[in-house]
C-alpha cells in the first residue's frame, strides 16, 4: 500500500476543548526526543495533531498555548476568523496559518461549515499544508523523505492510492493516507487532496 489507510467513518468524535462544538480526530504523534532539552508537553498529549472540525455556529475558538495552526475549509461557503483582532476571510480549499495562543473569533458567512485542522507544538514540529490536484489514470507520485509523515487526505471523491504490487484502493471523502520515512505514495484518479507534511522542528 505504502502508507496506511484512515478511514472518516473510524475517526475518533470529540467535544471542542471550549465545548462550542465537535471535532474528530484523524490521527495524532509524538516527535523523536532529541538529545537536548525540549519544551514541556502540556496534558493534550501530542506534538501533532490532523482533525477535522464542525462548526455550526459563530463564536470563539479554543486556545491552545505553544501550538501553531494550519486550518482549511473542506466544506461550506466561507468564515472569517479574527485573529488578535484582525480579521481574515478563509476561503474554501485555502490553508490559513495562525497561532493558537491568539485570541480567534470565528463567524460564518453562509451557514455551517467543516474544516481540517493541523496542529503542532511550537519548538517540536512543524507542517507544511498544501491543495493539491490529483488529474491522472497513470499515478501522481508524492515522495516521503527520511524523518517526514507525510498525510494525503482526500478532499473530494475519486482518489485511490496505489500499491507497491499496483493495487488500488479507493478513497472516500476525508480518508486519509498517512506514509512515515523515506518512500512514496501514488495517487491515481481525478480529485484534489491535502497534502500535509510533518517535519521535526529544527
Amino acid at each position: 500500500m505504502g502508507g496506511d489507510v484512515l478511514r472518516w467513518s473510524e475517526y475518533r468524535s470529540m467535544p471542542w476543548k471550549n465545548g462550542g462544538g465537535t471535532t474528530r480526530e484523524v490521527t495524532s504523534g509524538l516527535m523523536p526526543v532529541p538529545p537536548a532539552p525540549a519544551p514541556a508537553r502540556r496534558d493534550d498529549g501530542f506534538d501533532w495533531r490532523v482533525s477535522v472540525a464542525d462548526v455550526d455556529a459563530g463564536g470563539p475558538f479554543s486556545a491552545f498555548a505553544g501550538i501553531d495552526r494550519v486550518i482549511t475549509l473542506v466544506e461550506g461557503a466561507g468564515m472569517v476568523l479574527t485573529v488578535d483582532g484582525t480579521p481574515h476571510p478563509v476561503e474554501p480549499l485555502s490553508p490559513f496559518a495562525f497561532s493558537g495562543d491568539a485570541t480567534t473569533d470565528c463567524r460564518l458567512e453562509a451557514g455551517a461549515v467543516r474544516d481540517m485542522n493541523v496542529m503542532t507544538r511550537r519548538g517540536r514540529a512543524t507542517a507544511h499544508v498544501l491543495m493539491s490536484t490529483v488529474a491522472s489514470a497513470q499515478g501522481t507520485e508524492m515522495a516521503c523523505a527520511a524523518g517526514e509523515t507525510l498525510l494525503v487526505m482526500a478532499a473530494t471523491e475519486g482518489i485511490a492510492v496505489i500499491g507497491p504490487d499496483g493495487r488500488e484502493t479507493a478513497l472516500g471523502r476525508l480518508d486519509c493516507v498517512r506514509h512515515q520515512g523515506p518512500g512514496a505514495l501514488t495517487l491515481r484518479g481525478d480529485g484534489t487532496v491535502a497534502e500535509i507534511r510533518i517535519t521535526a522542528t529544527p
